[in-house]
């Protein structure tokens, strides 16, 4: 249990340049609480004491304004990064490594008793107020970009941005860290903007050669009168 517990400290250490001190980490990160909590919660859900698993889920809840249902099945080192008003379902499923920032939502679009959350794959980065919705999974160092809501398949170490999201990068190889340097994603709609100045730059020339032709053909046809 402690190896665990120095596991999960070093985790948050590693991917938090705001960490100072283990004691820290340990008191003053919610996000690390709230997992805390869940591997109890889960502990009793899967052995069938429902009240209880859920009970203590929402002593998380109230303790960390981080909402993870005890059915939901958590992987090794996820670190929720400030965490406030994360959201996760019954039936989600998630890996190794993942980073989750605040007021993102793993959440379903049924109310029939079934797999209907999505999973999570080993390293995949879920920027803040991101909503990923629906029985599908997001690939291994994957990024899904922040307010994006997500509603279908993401392909390994893909990059996901908008509403509804689109993969607006894709590599083959996933990153060597989970940074989520949210300034540099593409913006696929200023691109499109972009893409047509610069068509109608090119039609504005095109029609500027063709006045100048008729101008010059023009004064030679009067010429030769």
């Amino acid at each position: 249990m402690f190896a665990r517990l120095h596991e999960d400290i070093q985790s948050v250490k590693e991917r938090d340049p705001a960490a100072r001190s283990s004691v820290e980490v340990f008191f003053c990160y919610p996000g690390l609480h709230a997992i805390w909590f869940h591997r109890f919660a889960h502990w009793f859900w899967l052995r069938k004491f429902f009240f209880l698993g859920r009970f203590l889920s929402h002593m998380g809840r109230f303790c960390t304004g981080i909402e993870i249902h005890p059915g939901a099945t958590i992987g090794r080192r996820l670190f929720i990064d400030h965490g406030m008003g994360v959201v996760i379902g019954e039936t989600a499923e998630i890996g190794d490594d993942v980073t989750i920032y605040h007021g993102v939502t793993l959440g379903g679009v049924s109310l029939e008793k079934k797999k209907r959350h999505p999973t999570i794959e080993s390293n995949a980065v879920i920027g803040s107020g991101a909503k990923v919705l629906g029985p599908f999974t997001v690939g291994a160092g994957a990024k899904i970009g922040s307010n994006s809501v997500v509603v279908k398949e993401v392909p390994a170490n893909a990059t996901v941005v908008g509403i509804p999201g689109r993969v607006v990068m894709a590599a083959d190889e996933p990153a060597k860290k989970a940074d989520f340097e949210h300034g540099k994603l593409p913006d696929p709609e200023a691109k499109a903007i972009s893409c047509l100045f610069e068509q109608l730059r090119e039609l504005e020339r095109k029609y500027a050669d063709l006045a100048d032709e008729h101008a010059a053909l023009k004064r030679r046809v009067e010429a030769g009168k």
